[in-house]
């Protein structure tokens, strides 16, 4: 098993070469630039544990305006990206019980991420794919204020799609595995 550190250092890495590096995040290399990204790593493998995190890191955001965005690592489960899909979904639903809906969105990373409707072996996946089970907390604040100055901030997506697609999954795969 990999030390929290190493874990940090290879997200980092990702997110530098992958999300900022292809463009898939318009606006992560100012995060990255300004050091405004808070990682933490969850090494246990219960439910409780992920949840009990992600109230923590939205408590953290709440008296942490300096920290645009945080980044939960979950490198020791959720291997099945079935297992992953349902703590999003609880993961949503806890954001709105504890009144957070409006204020933080969630964004979701995984090894195995595959897009509803596209092949596991599409390249597009790799817009997603991270190294390890990640769960992306966002101000929705940022967000839209981002979004409001960006041309064209709804073809984010499928111009995401398009560049994966034509670099060709053996790329977006040597890509991601050059970041571990």
């Amino acid at each position: 098993m990999e030390s929290p550190e190493k874990i940090i250092a290879q997200t980092k890495k990702w997110i530098t070469e992958v999300v900022a590096g292809c463009n898939f995040c318009p606006f992560a290399a100012k995060e990255l630039k300004y050091d405004s990204i808070y990682y933490i790593v969850v090494e246990g493998s219960e439910k409780a544990v992920f949840l009990e995190t992600l109230i923590i890191e939205l408590q953290h955001l709440d008296n942490k305006p300096d920290i645009e965005t945080s980044i939960i690592i979950i490198p020791n489960a959720l291997q099945k990206f079935e297992d992953y899909l349902e703590i999003i979904s609880i993961s949503e639903s806890l954001l709105k019980k504890e009144g957070y809906e409006g204020m933080y969105q969630l964004a979701s990373f995984h090894p195995l991420y595959q897009f509803e409707g596209c092949p596991i072996d599409d390249a597009a996946n790799y817009t997603n794919r991270s190294l390890y089970p990640m769960i992306h907390i966002l101000r929705e604040e940022s967000i839209e204020n981002a979004l409001s100055k960006y041309p064209n901030p709804e073809q984010i997506p499928n111009r995401n799609i398009d560049f994966a697609r034509k670099k060709g999954l053996i790329y977006m795969q040597m890509l991601r595995d050059s970041c571990m």
